[in-house]
């Protein structure tokens, strides 16, 4: 089985900064593209941002240079750091992984973490 585990949400002042960890873990061949999205209150879950295996990252526009995604293939880790936050980032925040297995090519979803921004 594979699992994916985020951290680092939490309360925050807007103006401020958090990062966001999620590190997989299981039977693991390969983790391909990874990526973030959140939820925010009361509406549907919504893409944040991807990075290919080789460091390629694409952002929603309404993160595009707040937000910045990095990754640990060593580590099977993923980041998602977070500046100028606003209280419209307020959501929980999933983590996604394309994940290679010995059976299958799919993705997989953390648990979420919770993200608020004070005004």
């Amino acid at each position: 089985q594979v699992q994916l585990v985020e951290s680092g949400g939490g309360l925050v002042q807007a103006g401020g900064s958090l990062r966001l960890s999620c590190a997989a873990s299981g039977s693991i061949f390969g983790l391909n593209t990874m990526g973030w999205y959140r939820q925010p209150p009361g509406n549907q879950r919504e893409w944040v941002g991807t990075i290919t295996r080789g460091g390629r990252t694409n952002y929603a526009d309404s993160v595009k240079g707040r937000f910045a995604i990095s990754r640990d293939n060593a580590k099977n880790t993923v980041y998602l750091q977070m500046n100028s936050l606003k209280p419209e980032d307020t959501a929980v925040y999933y983590c996604n992984a394309v994940v290679t297995t010995i059976a299958t090519v799919r993705d997989y979803w953390g648990q979420g973490t919770q993200v608020t921004v004070s005004s």
